[in-house]
């Protein structure tokens, strides 16, 4: 494995720590361009974990160039190919970021006490460190489908993509604290260093402009 892919590998670990569900009222799926996250969907859903979806998810920074109609369609259409009918789904199409998945899920469903969230493995620890800004109280929990990098990364971005959204996804939760828009995470010397490496190495695409 090269360093680059090493130190990919440690944002990866990192992101998508924390992965788990229990049985609750409402399974939240976030869009994006990873049709395994609905496939999992599906599958807790037939499962019993939930009575019911949301699809959240307008469009983002890939899936804008990938279709043109909102993230949650898309998902919703792949559902109902696999048997999921009208009635154990709700939809919302407004959503950019995990920030207005959450609210605007909060919005949707305001007396559901219990959800999880579905993502892609490496957003794990941003939706969770987004939920108690956006839905204090909520008994949550949030999970991704089990793949590994970066064997198992979506084709539509691979992974030097995948590599340049993490890096953007680590300075987030360095930045995003103080402008109140997640808790406050630790991150280790590891991360950190990692990290640093990266966007020397030119994987700066997802930074936020503007701040260090």
């Amino acid at each position: 494995m090269t360093l680059t892919l090493q130190h990919a590998s440690v944002l990866w670990t990192f992101l998508a720590a924390g992965r788990r569900h229990q049985p609750c009222e409402l399974i939240v799926v976030c869009g994006s361009y990873d049709l395994r996250v609905c496939d999992y969907a599906c599958q807790l859903l037939k499962a019993g974990v939930a009575p019911h979806l949301l699809f959240t998810g307008n469009t983002g920074n890939w899936t804008r160039h990938l279709w043109t109609r909102s993230e949650a369609d898309i998902f919703a259409e792949h559902a109902m190919a696999q048997g999921v009918t009208a009635d154990q789904f709700s939809l919302e199409t407004r959503a950019t970021n995990f920030a207005e998945n959450i609210a605007l899920a909060r919005q949707m469903f305001p007396d559901v006490r219990s959800a999880t969230f579905l993502t892609k493995p490496n957003s794990i620890r941003r939706v969770a460190l987004t939920l108690p800004v956006q839905w204090p109280g909520l008994e949550a929990w949030v999970d991704a489908p089990a793949f590994d990098f970066p064997a198992e990364v979506s084709p539509l971005v691979g992974v030097l993509g995948v590599i340049d959204e993490m890096v953007g996804d680590v300075h987030r939760i360095m930045v995003y604290p103080a402008l109140g828009f997640q808790v406050e995470q630790a991150i280790p010397d590891e991360v950190q260093v990692a990290w640093r490496y990266l966007v020397e190495q030119g994987f700066d695409h997802h930074l936020i402009k503007g701040r260090s």
